[in-house]
């Protein structure tokens, strides 16, 4: 990569998708000496008129949130890399990832991965990925193919 990027923000949700973007975000990491930070974003707002939402529940996706996220760590750690951390955020994932983490964190790439959405469901419930390109105020790299350079909707390894 051109830029000598030092801070990577990579949205995980245990998608095939998420599991791209962070192989490429690892491969920028390695050439730049660069610390990853990898955010699951949990998106609570449709509980908050739910009665029975207490924090057992947030207990729970938390607890689940760190299994995920502990895997991607290991990952990178067996790939050689050390500076890598993990952040569970409660709220709008719009936000969090396009503007609260870039700027508490210093973040200068988000890679993030393709959606994967058709295009109905876009028009309903918006894109992430979309709203991220366009909000962000730092590089966002959308990962699209695996490191073979194979395209994404060739998903025979799920």
């Amino acid at each position: 990569m051109i830029n000598n990027y030092q801070n990577i923000l990579v949205p995980v949700d245990g998608s095939y998708e998420s599991e791209l973007a962070f192989q490429k975000a690892m491969s920028i990491a390695k050439a730049n000496d660069s610390k990853i930070i990898l955010v699951h974003a949990l998106d609570i707002r449709a509980f908050q008129n739910i009665t029975s939402f207490d924090n057992s529940v947030e207990e729970e996706m938390t607890t689940n949130s760190k299994k995920i996220l502990e895997k991607y760590v290991d990952n990178a750690h067996k790939e050689g890399i050390t500076k890598i951390e993990y952040l569970i955020e409660f709220g709008s994932p719009k936000t969090i990832i396009a503007r609260d983490i870039p700027e508490k964190e210093n973040i200068d790439l988000i890679t993030i991965g393709a959606t994967g959405l058709n295009a109905v469901e876009r028009l309903l419930i918006g894109s992430l990925t979309e709203y991220v390109t366009k909000a962000a105020k730092c590089d966002v790299l959308v990962v699209r193919t695996d490191l073979n350079n194979k395209y994404v909707n060739n998903k025979k390894n799920r």
